[in-house]
Order: C-alpha cells, then structure tokens, then sequence
C-alpha cells in the first residue's frame, strides 16, 4: 500500500557504545528503533537526509523507515539527542508504531493573530503552556495546534486549554482549566524622589554650636 510519508534509508548497526564516534564522521546518523512489540534494534541512518527530513516535518510526523531495503514500516521521531555547543543531532529514537494502536504524545501550542495589549500597550506575551497531551492513531496525531491570541486585549484576559480546538478524532487529555497564555504588563521604572535639600545644608555650623574641645597647652 503506496502513502504519501516522508521515507528513510536504514542499516543495521553493529557499532556500539563509544566507537559510534567514528560513524558520524563518515556522516552516518545512529538511531535506535523500539515499540510495543517490537525488539530494539540499533540502525545507523544519513545524517544530511535525516536533517533535511525532521526540518520539513513536524514532532509528531510519520516516517516509514526501510532497513537493508526491506519492508519499510512507520515509526515516530521519538527522541532527538543533541550536542550540547553546536546543537548536532547525535542519537535518534524511533518508536515503531501500530497504525490500529491510539498513541499519547505531547503537541505543541502555536499562536496566531495579534494581541492588542502586546502591540499597542507594550505587553509581553507569557507562555504558561507550551504543549498539551493528547491520545489519537497514529495517522490522525496533530503536529501543532493553533489558538489565537486577538482576544489578548489587555492584562486581565487568560487563554486556558478549553481555548483550544481539538479535532473531533484527538482525545484531549490536559485539564481543560489549565492556562496557556496570557500578556504580561510592561515593567514600570521605579524614579527616586526628589528630596529638598535641607536648610542651610552647606552653610557654616549655626551660632551656639558646641566647639571643639581645643587641645591643653604643653607650656610649663
């Protein structure tokens, strides 16, 4: 049966452990696929396809991999291993997925439109929220999900869970109360006051002022 997800070339991967170093000199990927049901199996996949693929899919895309050209079958983008200066993807894991078996997985919140109380009052938007969980097949998986955030019109307004729209073939399972966004109000600069100078300030001691005690004479 012929679909329309992104693909990916595997190998069977005998390196293991510190020698996979010299794997990704040769521009090799290492990867691991591992699922209900399914052994782990340590692959080596390339590390250019791999970046041009995850860079046009989103965090929760199918992708039918093929080991030694054999059948392929549709995994998850699992878990994604990053250096931690250049951000170079080290390590993948790919969950091997049942298409008949409901996944849970975490979806990402993307906002649209333009809050008033950000672009005229000079608020920050505040993330309360950055993604929800959500169970659904496998084909049927968000990749994001939007909400607008023109009602933001001032600092009062809180968007929640139950802001969002969900597919009617995706079961929410984030508390509809929970916050996700709301603005910020600026910063305000706290100014010193301004003290009077004191009366006199700077002016010799007042008449009556206690002299100092002047030193006694040494004469004999």
């Amino acid at each position: 049966m012929t679909t329309t997800r992104p693909t990916l070339a595997a190998s069977e991967r005998l390196v293991l452990g510190k020698h996979v170093a010299r794997l990704r000199r040769t521009g090799s990927l290492p990867a691991v696929i591992y699922g209900h049901g399914v052994p782990s199996q340590s692959i080596t996949i390339d590390a250019h396809e791999f970046d041009v693929l995850h860079r046009h899919t989103g965090p929760n895309a199918l992708v039918d991999v093929s080991i030694d050209g054999n059948k392929s079958a549709p995994v998850l983008i699992h878990a994604i291993q990053r250096h931690p200066v250049h951000q170079r993807v080290l390590h993948v894991d790919l969950l091997a997925v049942r298409m008949t078996e409901e996944l849970t997985v975490e979806v990402p919140i993307v906002y649209t439109g333009i809050s008033p109380a950000v672009e005229l009052n000079g608020g920050t938007l505040l993330h309360m929220t950055e993604t929800i969980r959500v169970r659904a097949l496998p084909d049927h998986l968000p990749q994001a999900l939007s909400l607008s955030i023109e009602s933001l019109v001032d600092y009062e307004v809180t968007l929640h869970v139950r802001d969002l729209v969900i597919p009617s073939d995706v079961t929410l399972l984030t508390d509809l109360d929970e916050a996700v966004v709301r603005v910020q109000a600026p910063r305000q600069e706290e100014v010193a006051p301004v003290v009077a100078e004191a009366e006199g300030e700077g002016e010799p001691a007042a008449e009556g002022a206690e002299a100092a005690p002047e030193a006694e004479s040494t004469e004999s």
